[in-house]
């Protein structure tokens, strides 16, 4: 039986995804791009689904980094990092590719404390970067980078493939 959600957190943990995990990912990603078709316009597939066509690149590129997000030895979102920049194509500097919880795990502390442990394993030039019409994840992304980095973190606007995003970029030591 699985454990209620509303009982404290006691465990949180943010493991690297096997291969072998890959169809957890893949249905993991279907519940974050219905989130996401809010916001853009994400068609489905024949087949019902949305799909990720960059999912098999995490095991097959090595500036990939796919985690799986575990709470009370739960599912609960997955993270994806890459090494380069989607905004600014600049090479060096790490990216939030994609970044999910589950509805039922939110606004409990869970996504500070997964970001801040990704932010910590990976030192270097951070990049996060958020569709400006998601304004929860603005808050949510300004929140935690500002406790992260001891301060108020101010953000650009960029436009890009005709769509406009929040830049963060910060420094994890």
């Amino acid at each position: 039986m699985a454990t209620s959600l509303l009982n404290s957190v006691v465990n949180i943990k943010v493991l690297p995804a096997l291969r072998e995990q890959k169809p957890v990912l893949a249905n993991l990603l279907e519940l974050y791009a219905y989130d996401f078709s809010e916001f853009i316009d994400l068609k489905l597939g024949a087949d019902g689904r949305f799909g990720y066509k960059h999912l098999p690149l995490y095991w097959e590129d090595g500036n990939r980094y796919p985690f799986i997000i575990m709470v009370d030895d739960c599912l609960a979102g997955f993270v994806f990092v890459r090494r380069g920049s989607e905004i600014s194509d600049n090479e060096n500097v790490w990216d939030m590719t994609e970044f999910f919880i589950l509805r039922g795990y939110r606004r409990r502390g869970i996504g500070m404390k997964v970001a801040h442990e990704i932010w910590k394993s990976f030192p270097g030039q951070w990049e996060v970067r958020v569709i400006d019409q998601n304004q929860k994840a603005r808050e949510f992304w300004q929140n935690t980078i500002d406790a992260f980095i001891g301060e108020r973190n101010y953000p650009i606007t960029f436009n890009k493939n005709d769509r406009c995003w929040t830049v963060f970029s910060f420094e994890s030591k």
